[in-house]
């Protein structure tokens, strides 16, 4: 028991000092006008204006939150905004988020008989595994309240209780409506697989927990795509955005779910892709030292997730720097605790756990932006802040990408991209523009040719000028 203690105790400092890192570093990012509107602004604005009692309509979009993911977990998360309105609750959840997702991992790995210092270090290399650092610096998603969850609800499942079972999976369904694939993927593997492992007293609460989570997988997915996020988007009716990376296979969710079944020619040719062998090179690498054959099965449950990203035309989709292959975390290594479980696995060792871990990271986990990407604004960095400080009011503001996520705590803020030259500058208070550094989707000539209309335009009038960044404000 004292064991037992001091390695809680031992992981509870590690989680404790990589949550802070984590916290730090997407912070400093964001100090550091490397975050973007798409998605840290995107959020902050609908968290923000749920907790002002406001219809969250994001501006970059046009249309409800709701009609982008059906993520209703942001409904809860705005009760911190009501403490106080600040971007960095949204920075903090998710830094807590991920690193908490080792208790639960430490959980499963004692309950399948592992000893404290080798579940200790799965734990570890789970916080080191690249995508919950690169994860956490790329703005914030809401998948990432999912991944400690999903270990939750494995942990519960094995221990029969019912209640924390549907507890997590409501929350994973409440991150992403794809989410759902996974908890359906969830109920397949307990069903088919987890079922036949599991104690007399334990295997029917457990055949109720994969149906459920079954049924609730596949309903909540119906639902979303068919009735919310079509009844939430500008366009009433209109189809899930995902569905752009997928026209090959269709163009709404329905025709895609067809032509997985009676066109599987077309599917097998944008499998087997190099794109996608690197992709899995990457996903498997990290964690190969832990991994056998023969336990495999929990990948069961990550199969739709993988699946999806496989099939993708997104070059995001196939990497370890975004959030689509989060899903997939949790049954990785809950895979690695039941090769180590039967000692099988290629190392066994505590220290080699963590020596491989560490290698994965120093790898491919992207901590050298630090010291080259995030610092090429420096140079208008100062400039940049101050014309923030010229902007008073929640009066809506056309801006760059870099900027935005500063600025979405008011209702109207939008991005001076490509194709944007010629809108309306009618309905906009303040326009914060940098043509050093132009931003995602944008380019110094758009934003010369922006700038160059403000200067004649005798409805605003320059506020501030300095290192290209321009800021106008709309005259009294």
């Amino acid at each position: 028991m004292i064991l037992k203690s001091l390695r809680l105790g031992t992981l509870g400092w590690t989680i404790a000092v990589y949550t802070l890192i984590l916290f730090v570093c997407s912070s400093l990012k964001h100090a550091l006008f490397q975050s973007n509107a798409l998605d840290l602004g995107w959020f902050d604005q609908a968290v923000y204006l749920i907790s002002q009692g406001q219809v969250p309509i994001v501006s970059f979009g046009g249309f409800h939150v709701l009609g982008d993911h059906a993520a209703w977990i942001l409904y809860p998360l705005a009760l911190l905004y009501k403490i106080y309105p600040a971007v960095h609750w949204l920075l903090a959840v998710q830094a807590i988020a991920l690193s908490l997702a080792a208790i639960p991992l430490w959980h499963l790995a004692r309950q399948a008989g592992l000893k404290p210092t080798i579940a200790t270090a799965i734990a570890t290399a789970y916080l080191l595994y690249p995508l919950v650092f690169n994860i956490n610096s790329f703005d914030f998603h809401p998948e990432v309240l999912a991944v400690p969850a999903l270990f939750s609800a494995v942990l519960a499942a094995r221990s029969g209780k019912i209640g924390w079972f549907c507890a997590a999976i409501v929350v994973v369904l409440g991150c992403k409506a794809v989410l759902s694939l996974t908890i359906a993927g969830l109920g397949v593997w307990l069903l088919l697989f987890e079922v036949r492992s599991a104690a007399d007293p334990i295997r029917s609460r457990m055949q109720i927990m994969g149906a459920i989570a079954l049924v609730a997988g596949i309903g909540w997915f119906l639902l979303a795509t068919q009735v919310v996020i079509p009844y939430f988007r500008a366009d009433k009716g209109s189809q899930v955005s995902a569905i752009a990376h997928y026209q090959y296979l269709g163009s709404s969710v329905t025709e895609i779910a067809k032509n997985l079944v009676l066109q599987p020619g077309l599917v097998l040719s944008h499998l087997f892709t190099l794109a996608n062998l690197e992709y899995l090179a990457l996903l498997f690498i990290p964690v190969i030292w832990g991994l056998s054959f023969r336990y495999l099965t929990p990948l069961i449950a990550a199969i739709p997730a993988l699946a999806l990203n496989l099939l993708s035309t997104m070059f995001a989709a196939k990497n370890l720097t975004t959030q689509y292959s989060l899903p997939i975390l949790p049954f990785l290594f809950i895979a690695i605790v039941a090769a180590l479980a039967h000692q099988q696995g290629w190392v066994q060792q505590r220290r080699g756990i963590i020596l491989c871990a560490l290698v994965g990271f120093l790898a491919l986990a992207k901590y050298s932006y630090f010291g080259t990407l995030y610092l090429r604004g420096l140079d208008t960095w100062q400039a940049t802040r101050t014309a923030l400080s010229q902007i008073p009011t929640q009066g809506s503001v056309l801006t760059v990408s870099q900027i935005a996520p500063h600025l979405t705590h008011r209702p109207i803020v939008k991005l001076a991209v490509t194709g944007s030259q010629s809108r309306d500058l009618a309905e906009f208070n303040y326009v914060l523009l940098n043509a050093r550094h132009p931003g995602w989707a944008s380019d110094r000539a758009t934003i010369t040719q922006i700038v160059d209309r403000l200067t004649q335009d005798s409805t605003f009038q320059a506020t501030y000028q300095q290192d290209e960044v321009y800021l106008f404000t709309r005259k009294s």
